[in-house]
């Protein structure tokens, strides 16, 4: 039978951090109805490793996120972020280890839709959004619904629906936008409405994939801001390379090296590593 995580035991934190690896864990927090996660971690990996064709991805790669925190994952290129990812949606199998969304759902036992279903949303890099529909066409359309062909002709919203998709638009700062074809955003806005895509589908989890890229400057600082308001109603793991926006969001860093965890900690613990110096950051 798997034992509760016991996170102090199993990832040692950065000597002299500012935070600790329980610290990163939101003991006492509740996430929404569903899942378990009466331990207060929301995402658990233990000695994941994922090998293709001989070459290893993940080695023994161990990680706790907590209910609502929001974690930052670096690392060099092919440092084993986006495998990460793969693994916790269920788009890649680790060859073993051990995987859980909460309590309750065994990731590598189930598929890539039961785990979208589960809570667990992701957006890719590159955003990916109906450019033909409206913004508020594309809002509705990424709603938890049937999405059979007959229903998706029948369907009507409810104003319970019609009244997420308000908020999201106001969240994201789209709501001016509402009835803009999407392909006439400006990328940052692309990202935003990505972004509330997942929100309006009420995701436990959150996984971006260098979200700020190509943005703004004044679009980045919106997003830092977004992103810690969403931060404790979702939790959020964050993969980006730019480290001043790294810095305005995270409450604990994950950094990846050759597929391990080579640190963890507050962004100050980690930027004073030595090793995280010398393979990541450089001098």
């Amino acid at each position: 039978m798997r034992s509760a995580p016991i996170p102090e035991m199993l990832i040692e934190p950065i000597p002299d951090a500012a935070g600790s690896a329980r610290d990163a864990i939101g003991l006492g927090q509740s996430a929404g109805s569903g899942l378990n996660t009466r331990h207060g971690t929301i995402l658990t990996l233990e000695d994941i490793n994922v090998s293709f064709d001989g070459f290893k991805a993940l080695t023994d790669l161990t990680l706790y996120i907590g209910v609502g925190e929001l974690r930052c994952i670096i690392g060099p290129n092919g440092a084993g972020k986006t495998t990460l990812m793969d693994v916790i949606t269920g788009k890649t199998r680790p060859n073993s280890g051990v995987a859980f969304f909460g309590e309750t759902f065994d990731l590598t036992q189930i598929g890539e839709v039961e785990i979208a279903q589960a809570g667990i949303g992701r957006k890719f890099q590159k955003p990916t959004v109906f450019e033909a529909l409206s913004v508020f066409e594309n809002l509705e359309l990424a709603q938890k619904t049937d999405k059979s062909v007959w229903a998706s002709l029948r369907a009507r919203l409810s104003g319970e629906q019609r009244d997420r998709i308000d908020e999201v638009l106001a969240t994201i700062h789209l709501d001016a936008s509402r009835q803009r074809p999407a392909g006439l955003l400006s990328h940052g806005q692309k990202q935003f409405l990505e972004i509330g895509m997942l929100l309006v589908q009420d995701p436990q989890l959150l996984l971006l994939d260098e979200p700020v890229a190509g943005m703004t400057d004044a679009e980045t600082e919106f997003t830092a801001e977004l992103f810690k308001s969403l931060a404790r109603k979702h939790s959020l793991m964050v993969v980006e390379h730019d480290m001043g926006f790294v810095g305005s969001i995270a409450d604990h860093v994950t950094v990846l090296h050759q597929g391990r965890v080579l640190a963890e900690g507050s962004l100050d613990a980690v930027q004073a590593n030595e090793k995280v110096i010398e393979v990541y950051l450089g001098r």
